[in-house]
This record gives structure tokens, C-alpha cells and sequence, in this order.
């Protein structure tokens, strides 16, 4: 092994706190990744790694060279992708929230990875709040607002919502108008993983956001079952277009008040800031970019 490839190695025992994690990331035999930290710390005449019985942390040494490798090998890429012919490579990867992944992800990936055979792409799903290094993700797709957070963020694009019902509660209750004509409606009731909290119902009156909270009588937590709840009639609910293109097309929903729409929903690629933006990493923030502005339209269209 020579002395990048031990630095790769160090950076990614740094990053999982784990030899083992480590080396199953990298594929390499548990005794590979250790004969490679004992050759850089011989080398430098250092102890970088701290080991104890549950992980593995850098010393304030191994924190030193572990910037500098960063940097190093994200020099060395850089150079190495520069040259015609060369084309990004190796292990990424990517947490990304469930309906990103079945929508704008899984459908193009075949096109992705022909384009660029030398990664091998991980995908994990998930929308709670991860931490990067220490899962051994090289960056996250997000949807929503984000907290504040040590980590670089790329706004991708923004998906437009609509407000909806199923035809059978809109024949009982009415077609509303206007967010003021909203008394006597009512919605299905989403909680927030992230802070707990029901979502009121949003719209842009006049270029001025609003919010309302209607009566429930359901609550969920999960995208699938939001939609399915108001398929069989149990109130308005809002979402991005492009999940309920499918019941627009069959008309199990219908889309209302089309003229005062739900703020867009941003997508954002976070990475930390201590990961080098790598070629392969470069590419796939750029293709998936990509996949989202195009695909992310509006469906449907206003009831008449």
C-alpha cells in the first residue's frame, strides 16, 4: 500500500471511528487497515489514533495530519480528474430521503453509473438528522428548511407543493375558494420528525406567506400514509406535485386553490466541511442537481 492509499485509510479510520468500519468501507482485510496506521505513525514518529474498547479517536497530532490528508488527496484527485480520460472513482455514499431516492434517484441511476462505471454508489435512506463522519456518508440530500449545522450546504432546486383532496371530501365540504373559505374544512394532521410539531396548512395570499390549522382527526408522521388518508376522504393535505402525480392522473385526489400555493419545499445536498468536494462526489451532486430541476414540476391542475 503506498503512502496515499494509507492516507485514504486514515481518513476514513477518522471519519468512522473505527478500524473495522473502515475497513469494510474500503474493502480491505481488518489487518491491512491496522499494518497502514502503524506505517504512517513509524513514518511521521507519531501516535496518531487513540484506541479504547468502543472507538477510535484522533490525537491532536492525528487531528493535524488528518486535515492535511483531506487536503492532500483531495489535491491529488483534482490533478488525477484533470486529465483527459480520467474519470472519477470509487466507494460514495449518499443518505437520501426515501421519496427522493424512488423518484428523481433509482429511476435514472442505471444512466449514472453506466456514465461513470468506477463508483460504487451506497445509498441510505432516512430523514432523521445523521452524523456524517461517524455513519461514513459523504453527503446527505435533505428536503425542507435546514438547522443550523457545521456542515457545507448546496440548495439543488425547489419542489412546488400543491394542496389537495380526494374528490369525495370535496363533494361533502366543498370546494374552497380561498384560504379564508376554509371554515368547515379540515385536514389531515402531519407531525414533524424533526420538531415534533403539526404542520399548519401554507399559502402565499398576495405574495405574503400565511398559515391555518384545521380540525383533524387523524395525525401521521409518514409520506405514504399522509396521501393515503387523504385518498379516502379524511381532509386536505399538502405535498410536493411531483409524489401525487399519479393520483391526479386516476383523479383519487384533486388539486384546490391553486392560486394561493404552499411555499416551495427546498432540496438541499449537505456535506461536511472537512470532506474534500472529491470528483466522484462532485459529479453525483451535479447529476443529481440535474435530475431534480428537470423532473421537479408541478402536477395537476386547479378543480373546476
Amino acid at each position: 500500500m503506498d503512502r496515499f492509499d494509507a492516507m485514504r485509510v486514515f481518513i476514513r479510520i477518522v471519519e468512522r471511528k473505527s478500524f473495522s468500519k473502515a475497513a469494510e468501507d474500503l474493502g480491505l482485510p481488518r489487518s491491512s487497515v491496522t499494518d497502514a496506521v502503524k506505517g504512517l505513525e513509524a513514518r511521521l514518529g507519531v501516535r496518531l489514533l487513540q484506541r479504547t474498547t468502543r472507538h477510535v479517536s484522533a490525537t491532536l497530532d492525528g487531528e493535524a495530519y488528518y486535515r492535511r490528508c483531506v487536503s492532500l488527496i483531495a489535491d491529488l484527485e483534482d490533478a488525477e480528474g484533470a486529465f483527459a480520460g480520467a474519470r472519477p472513482k470509487g466507494h460514495l455514499h449518499v443518505g437520501v430521503h426515501g421519496t427522493l431516492a424512488s423518484h428523481f434517484v433509482v429511476p435514472h441511476l442505471a444512466a449514472f453509473l453506466a456514465a461513470y462505471p468506477d463508483i460504487e454508489l451506497q445509498l441510505s435512506e432516512g430523514d432523521r438528522y445523521v452524523d456524517l463522519l461517524q455513519e461514513g456518508m459523504d453527503c446527505v440530500l435533505r428536503v425542507g428548511s435546514l438547522v443550523d449545522s457545521d456542515l457545507i450546504a448546496r440548495r439543488l432546486t425547489e419542489l412546488e407543493e400543491v394542496t389537495c383532496a380526494s374528490p369525495a371530501y370535496l363533494d361533502q365540504h366543498g370546494v374552497p375558494e380561498s384560504p379564508d373559505a376554509l371554515d368547515g374544512h379540515r385536514m389531515v394532521a402531519f407531525r414533524s420528525s424533526a420538531t415534533g410539531n403539526v404542520l399548519p396548512l401554507e399559502f402565499i395570499v398576495a405574495g405574503t406567506r400565511c398559515e391555518v390549522v384545521l380540525p383533524s382527526v387523524v395525525t401521521v408522521n409518514g409520506a405514504e400514509t399522509y396521501a393515503a388518508a387523504a385518498r379516502t376522504g379524511l381532509g386536505l393535505i399538502q405535498a410536493p406535485g411531483y409524489r401525487l402525480a399519479a393520483d391526479f392522473r386516476t383523479g383519487a385526489l384533486v388539486p384546490v386553490l391553486a392560486g394561493t400555493p404552499p411555499t416551495p419545499t427546498p432540496v438541499s445536498v449537505l456535506y461536511p466541511r472537512a470532506k474534500h468536494l472529491s470528483p466522484r462526489l462532485r459529479v453525483f451532486i451535479d447529476w443529481i442537481a440535474r435530475q431534480l430541476q428537470e423532473a421537479a414540476r408541478p402536477a395537476g391542475s386547479q378543480r373546476t
